[in-house]
């Protein structure tokens, strides 16, 4: 009989524990869900757009969606915790339940513990993504830009959409054909002050056993000549061969967000500072936003809950807005670096030990007033 107290009280406290982790992982699986696929749908209708007008590869879009859906991961994740708690919570005080815990004994420093555990793996994995995934994601993404970049000009055309060379020597249009064919080409190029227009029925490409590539031009013509005079060349053809030559892309100095976290700490300039405290801060920034939900998700069970989730939404844009100004003023040395890392993150943690100081202090006067 002695030990009935204790044992019921364990019980209680696993229950506890497990019906908030269930609720936390259906919440959060939905939440998820929803915002990847904003963000796939965003992010392809760009790629999509960017296909279409010629400047992409077709062949290109689904790895550049991989890669940018990877980039977005840690925002998504920290996101996916914030409102999963706050959702969680604010649906407890909806309902009545939270009132039954805190008969129970259950006070709201409680539920740390639970949100800590929950979000344990969110933390790791933004931590593992920031330090590690990410800055790979973008240096691949850019890296196979490139890659598309320098092949052949007329790969990456879009049918019915006038294109120029990279170069600016060009002009190509044609409209879809059949059997691997196009049809009413138009190609004008410029070379040594002279404009050479050509005008097909038909062509294809062609790989020739040098590994070279060419455009054959089936039953058009050519004009040739220069802009203001009238000595204009005309040839008729059957077939026309034009040699594609590769663009060279030089290579760029990497920006600082695709390079590795030990590159980043090898040179402390102020940008890879600023950087550095970037991937420092998605992690760190994760846990506080899990346990600031704890205390903004109160709300009145006789009233509304969209007081809470504006307020919510409002902390979190500002909380997210200054992480960027910071990291833009570190990068232009208008703060320092402490205070670029840190500033932000301690400010925040302040606000949070003052909204669990007021919600306890609430709680604790109204118990003591009944």
């Amino acid at each position: 009989m002695t030990n009935y107290p204790r044992t019921a009280g364990k019980k209680s406290k696993q229950l506890f524990d497990e019906s908030v982790q269930h609720e936390l992982s259906s919440v959060a699986a939905a939440v998820f869900s929803v915002l990847v696929g904003i963000v796939v749908v965003t992010q392809l209708s760009r790629l999509l757009g960017e296909a279409a007008g010629g400047t992409l590869a077709a062949k290109g879009v689904a790895v550049l969606l991989g890669f940018s859906a990877l980039n977005y991961l840690p925002i998504l994740l920290s996101l996916t915790l914030f409102i999963s708690v706050l959702l969680t919570l604010t649906r407890s005080y909806q309902d009545s339940e939270m009132t039954v815990w805190f008969v129970s004994g259950v006070s709201l420093a409680r539920w740390i513990k639970p949100v800590l555990w929950f979000a344990s793996p969110f933390i790791l994995t933004i931590a593992v993504l920031s330090f590690s995934l990410t800055p790979w994601a973008i240096s691949q993404s850019d890296k196979f830009r490139k890659e598309l970049e320098s092949r052949e000009e007329v790969t990456n055309i879009a049918p019915g959409v006038f294109r120029e060379s990279r170069e600016a020597d060009r002009v190509y249009f044609f409209e879809q054909g059949k059997n691997n064919r196009v049809s009413n080409i138009f190609v004008q190029s410029t070379k040594d002050q002279k404009v050479g227009t050509i005008v097909a029925s038909s062509g294809y490409q062609e790989l020739k056993e040098t590994g070279d590539k060419y455009l054959v031009l089936l039953d058009g013509t050519r004009y040739e000549g220069r802009e203001g005079f009238p000595d204009y060349r005309i040839m008729h053809f059957e077939r026309y061969e034009m040699r594609m030559e590769a663009s060279q892309v030089k290579p760029g100095i990497p920006e600082a967000k695709a390079l590795p976290t030990l590159a980043l700490l090898k040179d402390l300039n102020p940008t890879y500072v600023a950087e550095l405290g970037w991937r420092i801060g998605m992690p760190l920034s994760a846990l506080l936003l899990a346990l600031l939900a704890i205390p903004l998700s109160f709300v009145n069970p006789r009233a509304g809950r969209s007081l809470n989730i504006v307020m919510a939404i409002l902390i979190y844009m500002i909380y997210s807005n200054l992480l960027g100004m910071t990291n833009v003023w570190v990068m232009r040395q208008k703060v320092g670096a402490i205070f670029g890392l840190w500033g932000v993150h301690v400010g925040m943690f302040l606000i949070l030990l003052a909204l669990f100081y007021w919600r306890l202090s609430i709680l604790s006067f109204r118990w003591r007033r009944r």
